[in-house]
């Protein structure tokens, strides 16, 4: 992992340098002054997915994911869970697929929950079905090619 990572803030989308050995200090938004990593998933739409995906360095883990879906609403806490475990590592993001027919359609996304791994703004891995948070950290860490997932 380089010495500095960038994150895209959680509230106003502003990318922020933050040197690698500090993600784990609480580091805030040189601009708004929010905090970079909350333990918990952000809530994005079509326009912040694509700002996240493209501007963050660190792996983006996103749970796409319908408010009519049961095992979408099962999965939720799990996520969250996750998000405590992976970040600051990682971006856990939570995209509903009524609100981002665009992103559906990128992902070819024909059943949810679906997770999306991305790095460098690409898709590294795509995987559907409901998990629990020990599956989703295991898939994602499997997944991810560099150490950056691991404590």
């Amino acid at each position: 992992m380089s010495d500095a990572e960038h994150i895209v803030c959680p509230k106003c989308t502003k990318t922020n340098r933050v040197a690698s050995h500090r993600l784990v200090e609480g580091p805030k938004c040189g601009a708004c002054g929010e905090v970079l990593f909350s333990g918990h998933p952000v809530t994005v739409y079509e326009k912040t997915f694509a700002r996240h995906m493209a501007a963050n360095t660190i792996p983006v883990l996103t749970d796409v994911w319908a408010p009519w879906c049961g095992p979408c609403r099962m999965m939720g806490p799990m996520f969250e869970r996750a998000a405590e475990q992976l970040e600051p590592r990682a971006r856990l993001l939570k995209l509903n697929l009524d609100e981002a027919p665009n992103i559906a359609q990128r992902f070819a996304i024909r059943s949810v929950p679906t997770l999306l791994l991305t790095g460098g703004g690409h898709l590294i891995a795509q995987t559907a079905g409901a998990m629990d948070s020990r599956a989703i950290i295991d898939w994602a860490k499997t997944k991810f090619p560099v150490q950056s997932l691991h404590h």
